[in-house]
């Protein structure tokens, strides 16, 4: 049987990490995929789980399930009004060094499929991401018009909720995350691919904090950095995660 990591788990709420590429639960634009996350956790807990945020396929990271009605409500206004803090690890293209605030009103993206009965024309709403750079490297490869590339592993909390957010605003920034299909850059996703035989979304989530009301404080859930996200930047000389 499938299961997943379990970083966290009391009588309200489990956290886990989520492996890039698995789907949260079932979608009508993946309606291929059998297995999600929903479905492997209850069969590895025996127990009903309640989802109340999501994380995209191709993203990794802390996700956090309630296991009863009343915790799961509870958390899910945290979420619907942008009280719960997140911590992101993305590696982009180009040296990001300015920390910075951005304040960039995002277009709602609609699905084909999935929002094929939502209203198509909406007006930007407000989406703030800070982004912290943490460092820099700097490899002797022509990927695309220039003899060297240069890339960059930076932290990125969210203030806000908008879909994919911190890939569209690292993409406003031409500084887009490798391995985003749809907001990145497809030579270096394909040099990344053919170098380290991966095709994934280096985007992470490493850390989210909520107010638990069991406890009645703020709680904190983390997790390393996956396995391959870190054998990939350590290859192109980061120090993080040595």
């Amino acid at each position: 049987m499938k299961t997943v990591q379990i970083l966290y788990e009391d009588q309200s709420y489990i956290a886990i990490h989520k492996p890039a590429g698995l789907l949260v639960h079932p979608s009508k634009l993946d309606y291929h995929e059998k297995i999600t996350v929903v479905q492997i956790l209850r069969e590895q807990l025996n127990k009903q789980i309640f989802p109340v945020h999501r994380l995209d396929k191709p993203t990794s990271g802390v996700m956090i399930f309630a296991l009863n009605s009343n915790a799961a409500e509870k958390l899910a206004s945290q979420f619907r009004s942008n009280q719960v803090q997140k911590k992101y690890i993305a590696l982009v293209r180009g040296h990001l060094k300015q920390e910075q605030l951005l304040d960039y009103p995002l277009k709602e993206e609609l699905d084909a499929i999935a929002d094929r009965d939502s209203i198509q024309e909406r007006p930007a709403q407000q989406a703030q991401t800070y982004l912290q750079p943490i460092e820099q490297v700097e490899i002797p490869v022509m990927v695309d018009r220039y003899p060297t590339t240069r890339y960059s592993l930076v932290f990125a909390l969210p203030k806000t909720g908008r879909k994919h957010q911190i890939r569209r605003h690292l993409r406003h920034l031409n500084h887009p995350i490798i391995g985003d299909v749809a907001h990145g850059c497809g030579e270096h996703n394909k040099y990344f691919e053919n170098r380290f035989q991966k095709r994934r979304l280096f985007l992470s989530c490493l850390q989210m904090t909520f107010f638990h009301y069991d406890l009645n404080q703020s709680f904190t859930i983390q997790s390393e950095l996956c396995q391959d996200f870190k054998d990939v930047i350590q290859d192109l000389g980061f120090k993080y995660g040595h």
